[in-house]
């Protein structure tokens, strides 16, 4: 048979010569008649019966670039027809379509099931939800440029988030009908950093603003590095984000347990060169730029935000255990709050969360229990009071604090005017020293006899930042990705290793509460030239809990960082450190709200790397440790010191009462 085709095809072929091949075909085989498709040119989907209607814009900005807009118009609010609503606008890099299609219902509230919507807030308050592709990013044009810098050094198009926010809501205030004209934005993490943006310059019909667990400084304490150490476990995040406008780029993994992948890597830097990340404009930005200087400095937006007159309410939503972002909204707070002089402008929302935890369930974090549900009483009794009242016509009275402060350890939220404050009044804040002391206790009291502890700290085993096998970064529980509560892990695991020091105090009398920011002040040498400090403050449960079995012992971060020692002297030019020489490491902690019971014990942790999340420091002083070679990873000799001479203590921010 095929024989016999062959030779027929030739034939043909040598009959009509100058006939292409497709005709060649056409002349020999007869054709199929024709068969109409079942498939419609264009499919309209009935939607009558839905509780919501649909618009898609693609609105202009100024440089004629038009960004994909979803609409999301109720068409009642508690049996009455929809006019007059308030918007709600989300900016993200995210997938608009996505963040508006999570279900396929009639209903706007399974609609918008999901990240990055506090569905209950917007659908019971009647809102109009509008969610947008930031420039560059999947259904928008344009070109997308991570956290892109304001019009300046960095930016020299006229266009940012700042001015595509100031068209977008200028766009929306006038187009939707059935709105007030009132826009407020909203978002989580990217989409947090977002709403801070609109703030520059922000359009008239901006009302009210809510960054949740913004990206504000991407080198001093959120996604990129803290304190210089680079969060190298982002990579596959950064990867995923800019190398292709629809995220089609997906990070692999090589490896069951992520410590083993990044180890066999060596640098950050090989790493992200083996998987193609050093086609991506941004990594060669990070990469190039390892040290605070203007790159950095010049996108920092609690900096920028510092200089810009205070127009607009807003309300910042700060995770206590936040994984990504922990450093950002208490950054703004501190640099926005001098400029709010009524006490009615800026808002701090302090939860026992995960990052973006507010929108989520809140009666738990891993194994910590918090007696109710913390982020449906945020959503219901702070977040949409604070929407309404700025929003809509009627204007409902205010009457939420300027901070609403969840104080774990009792578990109960405080109205507060400022933060920090331990209490509205009758209390105050006291620097209280916690000393390390001989015998790796802690104590209140200086110790009298000068000492050192000392551990080894080897590149080649370097402390997991939790306990392994370490699961690919990632958000399903499914798949024992559990990353966004490592932050409340029991640290017993690193308590038992011997390149962790651990200082305790003994079990409490008394309960002391700590509202704001600890420092670490510590004296330190190392054998090496370069070096990483990382210091916990714990929680140490009592040996038996009655109500809880599980949590006996536990051992819980309160507050947690790491410090990269070649930034001792000045955050933007790295110097070696001097050998075995001891030097003072002070940097602060992130803020908290605790109180530490009775029977506890406060413990701090002391240890020089925390793997896979930092990338290691080879502790030889190199120009740039993304690009360190396999022999610069060496041994080094750590000790902390103690002392009349030579004090370490961490300085922690003790409420007392007034007398």
């Amino acid at each position: 048979m095929r024989f016999s085709t062959v030779k027929l095809m030739f034939a043909v072929s040598l009959c009509v010569g100058s006939m292409t091949v497709q005709a060649q075909i056409r002349a020999a085989v007869p054709q199929y008649p024709d068969y109409p498709t079942e498939t419609p040119d264009h499919f309209v989907a009935p939607t009558d019966s839905f509780d919501y209607v649909k618009r898609i814009a693609e609105i202009p900005m100024r440089d004629g670039v038009k960004l994909y807009t979803v609409i999301l118009i109720p068409k009642t609010t508690a049996g009455v027809p929809v006019s007059r609503a308030p918007i709600l606008l989300t900016r993200t890099p995210y997938n608009a379509t996505e963040l508006t299609s999570h279900a396929e219902s009639s209903h706007l509230a399974s609609v918008l099931q999901g990240y990055d919507n506090a569905v209950d807030v917007i659908v019971e308050g009647g809102y109009i939800r509008v969610v947008q592709d930031v420039r560059g990013k999947y259904e928008s044009e344009g070109d997308y440029v991570m956290n892109r810098p304001l019009h300046g050094p960095l930016n020299p198009t006229p266009v940012d988030d700042s001015t595509d926010a100031w068209d977008t809501i200028d766009w929306l205030s006038k187009h939707i009908p059935e709105s007030n004209g009132k826009v407020g934005i909203i978002g989580i993490s990217y989409d947090g950093y977002l709403p801070l943006m609109a703030l520059v310059n922000p359009h008239p019909a901006l009302k009210v603003s809510v960054p949740m667990n913004p990206m504000v400084d991407g080198w001093r304490g959120d996604d990129w590095f803290h304190n210089g150490a680079f969060r190298q476990i982002n990579l596959a995040y950064m990867l995923e984000q800019v190398v292709t406008r629809r995220n089609e780029a997906k990070w692999f993994t090589s490896n069951y347990d992520d410590y083993d992948m990044f180890m066999r890597a060596g640098s950050a830097g090989n790493l992200a060169r083996q998987r193609g990340l050093d086609q991506s404009g941004f990594w060669r930005k990070v990469a190039e730029h390892p040290g605070y200087d203007s790159f950095w400095r010049l996108q920092a937006v609690d900096k920028i935000l510092a200089r810009q007159a205070l127009t607009v309410p807003t309300m910042l939503v700060h995770s206590l255990w936040d994984a990504e972002d922990i450093y950002g909204d208490i950054a703004v707070y501190k640099a926005i709050k001098p400029n709010d002089s009524n006490n009615d402008k800026v808002f701090l929302v302090m939860g026992p969360w995960h990052h973006g935890g507010g929108i989520d369930e809140g009666s738990n974090l891993g194994e910590i229990h918090f007696g109710s549900d913390t982020s449906l009483y945020f959503r219901q009794e702070i977040l949409r009071p604070f929407l309404d009242h700025y929003l809509k016509d009627d204007a409902p009275k205010l009457t939420i604090a300027p901070v609403n402060a969840f104080e774990t350890g009792t578990n109960k939220w405080r109205s507060l005017n400022a933060w920090p404050a331990g209490c509205v009044s009758g209390c105050t804040i006291k620097p209280a020293q916690l000393h390390l002391v001989a015998g790796q206790q802690a104590s209140f009291d200086r110790s009298m006899a000068d000492g050192y502890e000392e551990y080894v700290s080897d590149p080649a085993k370097p402390v997991p930042y939790r306990a392994r096998p370490i699961p690919p970064f990632g958000y399903d529980e499914n798949k024992g990705q559990s990353w966004p509560r490592w932050l409340v892990d029991d640290q017993r695991e690193a308590s038992g290793r011997t390149d962790v020091l651990t200082y305790s105090t003994q079990p409490l009398t008394a309960p002391i509460k700590i509202s704001g920011e600890s420092v670490a002040n510590i004296v330190a040498s190392t054998s090496g030239t370069d070096s990483d400090w990382v210091v916990k403050v714990i929680d140490v449960y009592p040996d038996e809990v009655a109500s809880q079995p599980r949590m006996g012992g536990y051992q819980l971060m309160i507050a947690s960082d790491i410090f990269r020692g070649r930034y001792r002297e000045g955050f933007e030019t790295a110097r070696p450190i001097a050998a075995n020489t001891p030097l003072t490491y002070r940097f602060a902690l992130p803020t908290a709200n605790h109180v530490f019971l009775p029977g506890h014990r406060i413990m701090v942790q002391i240890q020089s790397s925390w793997f896979p999340l930092y990338d290691r420091n080879p502790q030889t002083f190199v120009a740039n440790i993304f690009w360190a070679n396999p022999e610069d990873y060496r041994k080094a000799t750590q000790r902390i010191f103690y002392g009349v001479k030579q004090d370490s203590f961490i300085e922690l921010p003790v409420v007392e009462t007034v007398k």
